[in-house]
């Protein structure tokens, strides 16, 4: 999930808002099961429309049907996520080059703001900031929602990953692979508002490839990125899926929606281990 997290594979897909009433949305669900042992895999996005309701029918009922919730990361603290990207994301070093200053100071940043944070800092703080002028409200965001249905249902959440270890995974990326990173986000920040409405609209309807294809863009800017971000990610969560097969119970994994989508995904892996991934038709 960059987030009121900055921390999830793309800083522009990272804020959201719902509310009780408005349109109504069928993202794509999907489950792999055998005789003791069920686990839905949903995929998750941090820009929701305002009064978007996706937490009903088949989702719910997969919910509710299940023992356990399992998220990239659990609930967050706002104030520890900001200490430690800032504890990770500074540097010193000459300034980036004009282009993503003028970019900064078009989002209405003063001149050298984000200077001194490194290039994938940087390229989230950009994002984040196209993200709210293009009209998205920040709000809990569908794992917040999650997290607070499984805590008022008595659920355990458990997580697959760390906000450090999530935060690692751009900080560990070699100097180019940051630039590459940062030189993509600036050139499709103009493109902000019509790639987000045409994502959360593919969402809603259920579009996983479509979904897949505009959260991995900024990743595939680079070999690198596209590894660490998702390749090798994709490989642990369906590891870890293979594994939860061995125990009896009944499981909601959700991740990003990314992982969940084109080649290489988390259920072309699973797919490879023998186990069958089937899409939840409702």
């Amino acid at each position: 999930m960059m987030f009121k997290r900055l921390i999830a594979p793309l800083a522009a897909l990272m804020l959201s808002g719902c509310s009780l009433f408005g349109e109504d949305a069928d993202p794509a669900l999907w489950v792999v099961k055998d005789a003791d042992t069920t686990i839905y895999l949903f995929g998750t996005v941090h820009v929701l429309k305002p009064g978007m309701n996706w937490f009903d029918d088949g989702v719910r009922e997969a919910f509710d049907a299940s023992d356990e919730v399992v998220l990239e990361i659990a609930r967050p603290d706002a104030d520890a996520i900001a200490a430690l990207t800032a504890q990770l994301g500074t540097r010193g070093g000459p300034p980036f080059a004009p282009e993503v200053d003028a970019a900064a100071r078009d989002l209405g940043m003063p001149a050298g703001a984000i200077d001194k944070q490194k290039p994938w800092l940087a390229a989230m703080t950009l994002s984040q900031r196209a993200v709210q002028r293009a009209g998205y409200d920040s709000g809990d965001g569908v794992e917040a929602t999650l997290s607070e249905a499984a805590e008022n249902a008595g659920k355990p959440v458990k997580a697959l990953e760390s906000v450090r270890a999530q935060l690692m995974l751009f900080d560990g990326l070699s100097g180019a692979a940051q630039s590459a990173m940062l030189d993509a986000t600036v050139k499709e920040l103009p493109g902000t508002k019509a790639r987000l409405d045409r994502f959360v609209t593919a969402w809603a309807k259920g579009d996983a490839e479509t979904v897949g294809r505009e959260l991995n863009r900024t990743a595939q800017a680079a070999p690198e990125l596209a590894d660490a971000l998702i390749a090798r990610r994709n490989a642990r969560f369906a590891d870890w899926v293979a594994a939860r097969m061995h125990q009896p119970g009944t499981v909601f994994v959700a991740v990003g929606a990314g992982h969940l989508a084109g080649k290489g995904s988390v259920q072309d892996l699973l797919g490879e281990k023998g186990l069958k991934v089937e899409r939840v038709a409702y």
